[in-house]
């Protein structure tokens, strides 16, 4: 009964037009504010699950470094035991460090990453060669493949080199490093391939074959830098289970890392962001709040006579209190649906026909990426109904409390 009673008063016109105008705005304010939330959380979604994908492109599933220093050993009974074991699709042996890259005049530092032949099946590094191919050469004839920011800052022409560029990596054999010749090992190599992720990788890494190396670093038969590892996992229960297998595999003088805890910072700093942006837009439903506490307490003054009706047919504070926090709940249910509606209508339109465009035309896409989450709906849904709840309390409890006569 008290929602027939809270849908007659929400729908009733009001004797005051000020009531009226004041329960629209609150629904307005209510459906701009969970329009909001919804959009911004999409986009933002959308931007995640985008960066997400380029890092899982470039970092592979799993990686086995050194617990002390920089050089990991494995010999070949342990790498065979690698392979065999379940979970592990498949892996790939890296030798890294720095460099330096010189083209004529210009000069980069660089990361170089040494690769064997199985580099390009533990990532998604391939389909992002924008130029040229992934050839890294062999031990006697090394080639190498540039990030884009790289190409750019050495003048590198990847389709018509003009030269060899020479790649400078640091002599461990050295006493000396005031001799350029003494500290470094230098070596000529051809560029054959561009990639191009994001900025990050595209500036600092070039990948060569894990041969070459492995001689200029002089480095033994047994030692690695890292071992990067494609999983099987399809959750990431699966994969916490397959890295405790390695790590128990090895022991504890090497740590095995998943993709989340190589760039742990940044899924961190990314899921802060998302509760930032949410806490922000609530922002907007506190506003909404006010304005249907100030719509519930004006309607209460002119139901006076209602419900002093109510009280002496037997209703008690109680029902007077729930038929008020209902009309609230409608309000916040119109206003709400309404911006939810809406809200998955731009996004859908944003998916499917790419509506607005992203300015500058250097980002990986040139479109606003959306990506509509179920939970972020939850929430949002959630926030009103407390919100209303809130709003609503005070204006029902103050009707329920207060004494009304029909006389006046």
């Amino acid at each position: 009964m008290k929602f027939l009673f809270a849908w007659r008063y929400f729908k009733s016109k009001k004797r005051t037009n000020a009531v009226n105008i004041i329960s629209w705005i609150s629904i307005t304010a209510i459906g701009v504010g969970a329009a909001a939330l919804i959009i911004v959380l999409s986009v933002f979604n959308g931007f995640e699950d985008l960066v997400k994908g380029l890092y899982g492109d470039f970092y592979a599933d799993a990686k086995i470094t050194a617990s002390q220093g920089k050089v990991v050993t494995l010999t070949g009974e342990q790498i065979a035991i690698l392979q065999k074991t379940k979970g592990i699709h498949s892996i790939s042996l890296v030798a890294e460090e720095k460099a330096l890259l010189k083209n004529g005049d210009n000069q980069t530092t660089v990361f170089v990453k040494g690769v064997d032949a199985y580099f390009t099946e533990v990532n998604n590094i391939n389909k992002h060669i924008i130029r040229g191919s992934f050839n890294t050469g062999n031990t006697e004839n090394p080639q190498i493949v540039i990030g884009a920011g790289i190409e750019s800052a050495t003048a590198i022409y990847i389709e018509k080199p003009i030269e060899k560029a020479t790649l400078y990596l640091p002599n461990k054999k050295s006493t000396s490093f005031s001799n350029l010749n003494d500290a470094f090992n230098s070596y000529n190599v051809l560029a054959t391939g561009t990639f191009m992720v994001q900025q990050e990788f595209d500036n600092k890494y070039i990948f060569t074959n894990i041969g070459f190396m492995k001689f200029m670093l002089d480095m033994q038969p047994d030692e690695y830098s890292a071992v990067e590892i494609k999983l099987s996992a399809t959750s990431e229960n699966e994969t916490n289970t397959i890295v405790e297998t390695i790590s128990k595999i090895l022991g504890s003088n090497y740590t095995i890392q998943t993709r989340y805890q190589q760039n742990q910072s940044l899924y961190t700093v990314m899921k802060m962001e998302k509760w930032i942006i949410y806490a922000i837009l609530s922002l907007i439903l506190i506003v909404a709040a006010f304005n249907m506490i100030g719509a519930l307490t004006m309607l209460v003054l002119e139901k006076q006579k209602d419900i002093a009706v109510l009280k002496a047919i037997g209703a008690n504070n109680t029902t007077i209190q729930n038929i008020f926090l209902s009309v609230g709940l409608l309000l916040a249910t119109v206003g709400g649906a309404s911006g939810i509606l809406i809200a998955t209508v731009i996004c859908w339109s944003q998916q499917k026909f790419k509506i607005l465009e992203l300015g500058g035309g250097s980002f990986v896409v040139d479109y606003y990426p959306v990506k509509m989450d179920w939970l972020d709906f939850v929430m949002v849904i959630s926030t009103i109904f407390i919100v209303a709840i809130a709003a609503s309390f005070l204006p029902a409890r103050k009707a329920s409390r207060a004494t009304f006569s029909l006389k006046s």
